[in-house]
């Protein structure tokens, strides 16, 4: 849960200078790591703890921290090269990942755990550690839900994070999900470029709005990367930034109000295992970006999370002639959807929206795969 912090200019220093105080001992645990090859915690440790309490003046728990933040970097990084995410062994990329450390931003996230980091939800305070002692009374920002959700459920660290000049405590919540009740029927939900989702009743989430933004943001993109100047860079990061939060909340927008009829009709919801699909398929060199911008994954863990938490069952079902497939005679023929938007099936003449059919077919997939689901296994 992302928390406000309102501290005041004081504050707001300590804070900074414990930023990057602690940014600079993780960046030279990193480089001890490197050089000596100690990827583990308890080996790290021993070797860098006196150095980062000396030199950089940090207490013993947010030097045990910063060596963890070292060893979970190592870490995802190395997930990272085994999953491909930095190209193959033979790239540029690659190697420079496996040759150099890994280096922290003056201004990267900073965890705290509660013997450094205490909150006072009465009075809606933090107290937290920094480099000029422990600093009392920072005000935090949030909803009387939140607040009902950090008294309750939150464990564990909570990262410090400074975001445009703005402060944010992301607290660690164990919110315990609801038990999943059986459905009475399933929301087919199929995602698309032109519609970014269609449910099998008809209802039609359309991404034209999204379309012509991101078309807008390309335009002023290309303008200000013909400037080439370190002022335009400036703007094309912030510009980015603003174009993602607006893809987000187009999304939660979307999944809240699919999940709410779900939960409010006693169904469940259904979507397409979209997984790959940016490999399979061969686009024109002018339909890669659309392709690329999509933002269908975000949608798809929006829905499955926010299910979830409602207690709404969720499946993935297979993608495969969703929308060339008629739902009523099963004849499955590319022909069948003669443009992007219409569906007309060739054997029995069934005719309507595309994405309307292609939402029915994947909630009649839902029915076959939770009978699968919820069948007893067999007597050994």
């Amino acid at each position: 849960m992302q928390v406000k912090l309102l501290p005041t200019p004081v504050q707001t220093l300590a804070l900074e200078a414990t930023l990057r105080t602690c940014n600079r001992a993780a960046t030279h645990a990193s480089q001890v790591a490197f050089a000596k090859n100690l990827k583990d915690r308890n080996g790290l440790q021993k070797e860098v703890y006196a150095d980062l309490k000396a030199t950089y003046g940090l207490s013993a728990q947010p030097a045990v921290r910063a060596v963890k933040k070292v060893v979970d970097a190592y870490a995802t990084l190395k997930a990272n090269l085994r999953a491909g995410n930095l190209g193959p062994p033979n790239s540029k990329r690659y190697r420079k990942a496996l040759s150099t450390p890994v280096v922290f931003r003056p201004e990267a996230a900073q965890p705290f755990d509660d013997r450094c980091l205490s909150w006072q939800y009465d009075a809606r305070t933090v107290s937290i550690w920094t480099v000029d002692g422990r600093m009392k009374g920072i005000r935090f920002a949030c909803s009387p839900g939140q607040l009902k959700t950090l008294v309750q459920y939150r464990k564990g660290e909570s990262d410090l994070v400074c975001r445009g000049g703005k402060w944010f405590l992301i607290a660690t919540c164990d919110i315990p999900d609801p038990e999943a009740y059986e459905p009475a029927d399933w929301i087919g939900v199929d995602r698309g470029i032109v519609n970014l989702a269609t449910t099998s009743d008809g209802t039609n989430h359309q991404g034209r709005r999204l379309g012509r933004y991101r078309r807008w943001q390309a335009r002023k993109r290309s303008e200000l990367q013909a400037k080439q100047t370190r002022s335009a860079t400036r703007r094309l990061a912030r510009r980015a930034k603003r174009e993602k939060r607006h893809a987000t909340h187009v999304n939660h927008k979307i999944s809240k109000e699919i999940v709410s009829v779900a939960q409010r009709t006693a169904r469940g919801i259904a979507v397409e295992a979209l997984g790959g699909i940016r490999e399979r398929v061969r686009l024109r060199r002018d339909q890669r970006g659309t392709l690329s911008s999509w933002p269908f994954h975000q949608l798809g863990q929006h829905l499955a999370y926010k299910a979830r938490r409602a207690g709404v069952p969720f499946l993935e079902v297979d993608a495969r002639h969703t929308s060339q497939r008629c739902p009523r005679c099963g004849h499955t023929e590319r022909a069948n959807r003669s443009d992007r938007d219409h569906f007309c099936c060739r054997r029995c003449g069934l005719a309507g929206p595309a994405d309307v059919v292609a939402g029915v077919n994947v909630r009649s997939r839902a029915r076959s795969a939770w009978v699968f689901v919820t069948a007893p296994a067999p007597a050994p």
